[in-house]
């Protein structure tokens, strides 16, 4: 219905400048939104305002000559001036009740749009060292991410869901280390414990599974345990191997697939690395500075400039006593660059990084890496790429106490325990429901919970509440169709029902805005709004009543319900129970 007042708007405005009422040139942006009170009509518009410095005359008189050239709509009853120059906009109730008739029709693809027009985005989130088992943090950037990634597909885009293995580096000698301390049989207490060992249950398992010749395949890497504790290569391919197949089983059993697995050690192995930095230096944004090597990041907005390769050291030869400068090794944020240039290489206009918090230092860095590159090799990589949203933590609770120990894990939660404890709804659901950049409270016992106070419950049950209804017309041989016209509809006169009709026409926009803004939480607290807004109509109207139209109008704006609770909890990656 907004597309429809934007085009009524638009026509106006050509009208206009045409018979000479407003100037030539002018730039009229359009923005049309839902009123907060009845009073005001159903939608409203500032055009007038807006165009008001432009066209040197008031608000109002602009309001006017807009409302005078309307062309005829028959969904719109009146158009109204308002306050300093709004348009208010009042719908005729056929028009209101058309959502249902387009819900029906459309079903699944109710709310979907084509506003990505079939161009690439790249979703990458998780991104978890292949050191141990994913803890909850890793599990709400999946439950996020994975939420993106489907809000983007609802909105036409080309999605590729990619994970970024970081399987190169000083956690990857630790978690070896750690392993082959267990090979050894030692433990955590023992003198020669790795002093930055993993103490989880989990390295015990690998430390087995590498001794007992087992195989192991985790997506692109297979590989068999060679059984020798002394061989610490071959320990850490295995335990990467194991620990990489661990995560992917967790993702799976939490319904999160990617696409692409991109290991960080193939940017080494394939020059990619040594490749941006010789870009970076040919930009002429670096310099060297007490032997390291420094990314004027300053020159991109950072607060002071930021070191690319550590300095190097100096190695004498026991034997022959000569000395030789070994070069140091590259800062983290070096491979993020060449990571992302690849992915700009790879055709990904668009880019959604969803991380923890704590990556909010890199960006800055990592931007300035890419806008250097891109601005000496004309790349025009645009300034703000690539996005980032960014989660806070997470803190599970239960019996009002924080829980902070797994015992597969040692010292965090893992996804893996909240699914087994709550559910895969549940933890989704929670994980998603509050906006990225919030901290969020897990509570385990309000998860568990069948009370109207567990959101997850709440909202199926209120489709489980409309497919029960279905299934008891059987019972007095009536039936209903979803090939209904608008005649039928003239039937839902009640506020309630207005106000159901008026939350569902809301959805195709909600669901657009919140792939622009990669914002999931949005859609679960919508659902919220509309389970709770159904549980209130149905407790106050009866729909199985014996008036044949009466009953078919409420089933029909019953099952709109239904399919759009369907539809926003397939985007969370929730399930709609027909029974519960």
């Amino acid at each position: 219905m907004k597309d429809h007042i934007e085009q009524l708007i638009r026509a106006a405005l050509t009208d206009l400048i045409n018979d000479g009422s407003l100037p030539e040139g002018i730039e009229p942006r359009i923005s049309v939104d839902r009123t907060r009170d009845k009073s005001h009509g159903d939608l409203a518009s500032n055009i007038a305002m807006t165009l008001a410095k432009a066209a040197k005359r008031p608000p109002k008189d602009i309001a006017q000559l807009i409302i005078n050239a309307l062309p005829a709509s028959t969904q719109v009853s009146k158009a109204e001036i308002a306050g300093p120059g709004f348009i208010n906009f009042y719908l005729n109730e056929a028009a209101a009740a058309a959502v249902v008739i387009d819900i029906l029709s459309q079903g699944k693809n109710y709310g979907r749009c084509n506003d990505g027009k079939g161009k690439k985005v790249q979703v990458e989130f998780v991104s978890a060292n292949p050191t141990g088992p994913l803890h909850v943090g890793h599990g709400r950037g999946a439950a996020v991410g994975d939420s993106i990634c489907r809000l983007l597909d609802a909105a036409g885009w080309d999605v590729t869901a990619e994970f970024y293995y970081n399987d190169a580096g000083q956690q990857i000698s630790n978690l070896a280390g750690s392993v082959q301390a267990r090979c050894k049989g030692l433990g955590p207490g023992d003198e020669s414990w790795p002093e930055d060992g993993y103490q989880g249950s989990y390295i015990n398992d690998v430390a087995n599974s590498y001794m007992a010749k087992e195989k192991i395949d985790a997506e692109d890497k297979h590989v068999v345990g060679a059984g020798d504790a002394d061989n610490l290569e071959a320990i850490s391919d295995f335990a990467v191997a194991y620990l990489r197949r661990e995560q992917d089983l967790d993702l799976k059993a939490f319904g999160v697939d990617f696409d692409v697995y991109y290991l960080e050690s193939s940017l080494y192995n394939e020059g990619k690395v040594a490749d941006t930095v010789q870009q970076l230096i040919n930009s002429g944004h670096t310099y060297e500075k007490e032997g390291a090597l420094w990314l004027k990041t300053t020159d991109f907005g950072d607060d002071k400039d930021r070191v690319m390769r550590k300095s190097g050291v100096v190695e004498t030869d026991p034997v022959s006593g000569n000395e030789t400068r070994k070069e140091g090794g590259y800062t983290y944020f070096v491979p993020d660059v060449a990571y992302h240039l690849n992915k700009w290489q790879r055709g990904f206009e668009r880019v959604v990084n969803e991380q923890g918090a704590d990556h909010h230092s890199t960006i800055t860095r990592v931007r300035a890496g890419i806008q250097a590159v891109s601005q000496h090799n004309h790349l025009n990589i645009p300034q703000q790429w690539p996005e980032y949203v960014l989660h806070q933590m997470v803190m599970v609770m239960r019996g009002g106490e924080e829980v902070k120990i797994s015992k597969r894990a040692g010292s965090y939660i893992t996804i893996r325990d909240l699914v087994d404890e709550v559910g895969k709804d549940a933890t989704r659901y929670f994980l998603a429901a509050r906006a990225a950049s919030s901290q969020l409270t897990f509570d385990i016992d309000l998860a568990i919970s069948q009370s109207n106070d567990n959101p997850v419950y709440y909202i199926q049950y209120a489709h489980a509440r409309v497919c029960s209804m279905m299934r008891k017309l059987s019972d007095h041989q009536w039936s209903w169709s979803a090939k209904l016209n608008s005649n039928t509809l003239e039937h839902l006169v009640e506020d309630a029902e207005k106000a159901l009709m008026k939350k569902l026409s809301g959805y195709p926009e909600l669901i657009k805005n919140a792939a622009i803004h990669s914002e999931p939480h949005t859609v679960a607290n919508y659902l919220r709004e509309l389970a709770g807004d159904y549980h209130s109509y149905y407790n106050a109207h009866k729909t199985l009543v014996d008036d044949d139209d009466l009953r078919n109008a409420r089933l029909s704006l019953s099952e709109s319900v239904r399919q759009v609770i369907e539809n926003g909890l397939s985007l969370l990656g929730v399930s709609a129970p027909a029974e519960m």
